[in-house]
């Protein structure tokens, strides 16, 4: 069964469940609130306008495609004792209410007297299904559907429904029930203009896709983070929804999204009240334009493997050169102190007529604030780098219980520049457990147990090569 949000602001539920007991009470709801996660669940909470008398008493109310088994009272004077969902408003379980009852089929028209067209139908007896068994008029047996079947309006839901017991301690005019269903989804997308003098201009928007979620005037939550789910992912059938930027229906806010710690996540207030439909797309400023200092990076990653062996290679072979730009995120600043949900940073360029254009487009976790925002915008065009392993060789020492194996490998960097400007690329060798650099051509930097790295300055219109041996032991 698939869970959607379906809240919609007038209900209408057919025939026969309008009477049994109590009337459906669920008419225009108050104002509904949202949150809506990362992972594509959405936190309904809504207010019914329906008398609540003091003690036990039965609701039936239309809450669309929901997660039954989340179902909790909002409000701590009223709990709910039990509850009866029916989401069957698909043919399969109305076919399976006609059990015992006369359905009629049609089988099209025919020619009725003075040549006037009729309608030719048959009613059958429904005795059972799965298999399907109707009893035709001449008391005969038929395991397949003899027309087209027309369904009687009582037997029709319109939405799924839920019937609740509550117990309250007082009487009210409400009922507050909280529930999760899915079929909305959020991230974050960001804009980082590249300007001269090494600043930049960041904006930052949530951008929220309704999938099936049918909803007006209503309140929306953001909340960033990876909340655990316990359910079993079949009960949700949560989808990881995609967002095309390209395809977006932008709604801009006057006022800025508030932000506000829960627990251990963030949580994200849209300014005012909102309508979801599905297929849309709504965006909400995040924060204000910041201007942000950057440093625009160039990485050529070392081939030595991270675990195990160190291999032989003989060939020559081309390795990109990648861009990186580091949004700067100082403390005690707007944009330093505000922690970035995760989605998608793009990175634009004007071009020598001013047009901005897209140059890079990374995605990003979740920033926690005063952390630096990397960004890894693709492969520098101008700039190449060669890399050819010179020299290889290896020993092996007996060791009490096994034997251990030393490589020595050297390793020649050419790095090439197209551009009318000098830059500076660094060479990267990043390796776990037992390894170091033993001769370089260019002293080596030593970031962590793991990675050492080379500054290298490469001319406007030439080259620069980098030697350097590497010692690994496993």
């Amino acid at each position: 069964m698939r869970v959607v949000v379906r809240v919609l602001t007038t209900f209408v539920i057919a025939g026969s469940w309008a009477c049994q007991g109590a009337a459906l009470e669920a008419q225009t709801p108050s104002p509904t609130g949202i949150t809506i996660y990362n992972d594509g669940r959405v936190l309904v909470r809504r207010a019914f306008p329906l008398r609540v008398p003091s003690g036990s008493s039965m609701h039936q109310i239309s809450v669309g495609m929901i997660d039954p088994g989340s179902l909790f009272s909002l409000d701590p004077e009223v709990h709910i004792t039990r509850a009866v969902y029916d989401a069957g408003v698909d043919e399969q379980s109305i076919l399976r209410r006609s059990v015992g009852q006369r359905l009629v089929f049609s089988r099209g028209t025919r020619s009725g007297p003075n040549n006037t067209v009729v309608d030719d139908t048959l009613s059958a007896l429904v005795l059972g299904v799965d298999p399907l068994r109707l009893e035709l008029p001449n008391g005969r047996i038929a395991f397949s559907m003899p027309g087209t079947p027309l369904y009687p309006a009582s037997l029709v839901r319109a939405e799924p429904a839920l019937e609740l017991a509550v117990d309250s301690r007082s009487g009210r005019d409400r009922l507050n029930v909280g529930y999760f269903a899915s079929g909305a989804g959020w991230r974050a997308s960001y804009a980082v203009l590249i300007g001269g003098g090494g600043s930049s201009r960041v904006t930052g928007h949530a951008v929220l896709q309704s999938e099936t979620v049918r909803l007006a005037d209503v309140d929306v939550q953001l909340l960033a983070g990876s909340v655990n789910q316990a359910m079993p992912r079949s009960l949700l059938e949560r989808r990881e929804a995609s967002f095309a930027a390209d395809a977006m229906a932008q709604t801009g806010a006057a006022a800025k999204v508030s932000e506000q710690r829960v627990g251990e996540f963030h949580l994200y207030s849209l300014p005012g009240r909102h309508a979801l439909l599905p297929g849309q797309t709504t965006t909400a400023a995040l924060f204000d334009p910041a201007t942000v200092p950057y440093e625009r990076t160039y990485v050529v990653r070392g081939e030595i493997p991270y675990w195990g062996f160190l291999p032989r290679q003989p060939e020559d072979n081309e390795v990109p050169v990648e861009v990186t730009y580091t949004l700067k995120r100082a403390r005690r600043t707007d944009f330093g102190d505000r922690p970035l949900p995760g989605g998608v940073a793009r990175i634009y360029q004007a071009d020598s007529a001013g047009r901005q254009q897209l140059v890079g487009e990374a995605a990003i976790d979740h920033t926690p604030a005063g952390e630096d925002l990397r960004l890894s915008a693709g492969t520098a065009f101008d700039l190449s780098a060669r890399r050819i392993q010179t020299s290889y060789t290896t020993r092996r020492d007996s060791l009490r219980g096994g034997w251990r194996t030393t490589a020595d490998a050297e390793y020649r960097v050419t790095l090439t520049n197209a551009t009318d400007s000098a830059a500076t690329v660094e060479v990267q060798e990043r390796r776990g457990a037992d390894w170091r650099i033993v001769t370089s051509s260019r002293p080596p930097e030593r970031i962590s147990s793991t990675l050492t790295r080379f500054r290298i300055a490469v001319p406007a219109r030439g080259s620069a090569v980098l030697t350097y041996r590497v010692r690994v032991t496993w």
